[in-house]
């Protein structure tokens, strides 16, 4: 485990960081079925959403989480994290400033960071944040307007050049997760298990076999 780098704030353990978007089955059921799994996080990321009801599964979602070793992390809305009490916020390139983030957010929320280049993992080297998704390293369909893809190649020299912690993600199943080279320490997913035929048990495979990974690196 990756400590925080505030004693009172919470850890990011190794293992799934599940992103969900208007999942098939509801983000109720689908973050249940997280918990269930033990992944380490889930995160709410909502486009366009009514205010009210945004906030209303954002505190759903907190309560299901609540006293679980599953984190709640809001994407981009600070207001809704802290309004939820979630236990986290990730941010975009084009969001809130880290550092302005972090003032809102105070010293014992987790903070994420998006990049996308080297050059944007070297440069949040210097933000008080815990932890960076780097990506997408494969194609992906969700977002309108995705960023470039960077390629798994680049995935270790982003663990190495990163201070913080790295979350790979973009494109990525469990059969990628396996050919993942060193050093992430986490995995995001997507459909690989919202949209799963069984998204419980995929969701257990696909942590079980990035953290046999881990113990081998």
């Amino acid at each position: 485990m990756i400590m925080s780098n505030y004693e009172n704030r919470p850890c990011l353990r190794a293992g799934l960081y599940l992103v969900m978007t208007r999942p098939r089955d509801g983000y109720e059921r689908l973050c249940s079925w997280a918990v269930e799994a033990g992944v380490a996080a889930v995160q709410l990321r909502t486009k366009g959403h009514d205010e009210n009801k945004h906030l209303a599964v954002a505190r759903r979602l907190r309560a299901l989480t609540a006293g679980s070793e599953t984190l709640f992390i809001v994407n981009d809305r600070i207001d809704i994290a802290l309004e939820a009490d979630a236990d986290g916020l990730h941010l975009g390139q084009d969001d809130l400033p880290a550092h302005e983030a972090r003032r809102r957010l105070g010293p014992h929320k987790l903070l994420g960071l998006s990049t996308h280049n080297l050059a944007q993992v070297e440069q949040a080297n210097q933000c008080p944040i815990d932890y960076i998704g780097f990506g997408p390293l494969y194609a992906t369909t969700s977002k309108l307007r995705p960023d470039p893809i960077v390629g798994p190649e680049l995935l270790e020299q982003a663990c190495k050049l990163s201070r913080h912690s790295v979350v790979a993600i973009g494109g990525l199943d469990a059969e990628r997760i396996r050919q993942l080279g060193r050093g992430a320490h986490n995995v995001a997913v997507i459909r690989a298990a919202a949209d799963a035929d069984d998204p419980l048990t995929s969701m257990r495979i696909l942590q079980t076999s990035f953290l046999n990974i881990t113990k081998n690196q």
